[in-house]
């Protein structure tokens, strides 16, 4: 089993190197992009048969050490 686990700032919290990245689209002519936020995609293969234990494991493992919970979300998606 598969799970994919993306981690991004929570809305308020400044994303720097995302304002880096909008201002490089800028300036290469995508005066359009309105904001960028930068976060990170994990991917775990794992033993597990029934995806909600795996999902309830991996949830587990963002709370204690995937993820800051106290400027990151995380969302996860499980796949056979």
């Amino acid at each position: 089993m598969k799970a994919i686990i993306n981690i991004f700032l929570k809305n308020g919290v400044l994303d720097s190197q995302g304002k880096a990245v909008q201002h490089a689209l800028s300036g290469h002519g995508f005066e359009s992009v309105r904001d960028v936020r930068v976060g990170k995609q994990i991917i775990i293969e794992m033993d597990e048969s029934d995806s909600v234990a795996a999902k309830e494991k991996v949830a587990h493992m963002c709370e204690e050490l995937l993820a800051n919970t106290v400027i990151e979300d995380y969302e996860i998606e499980i796949q056979a």
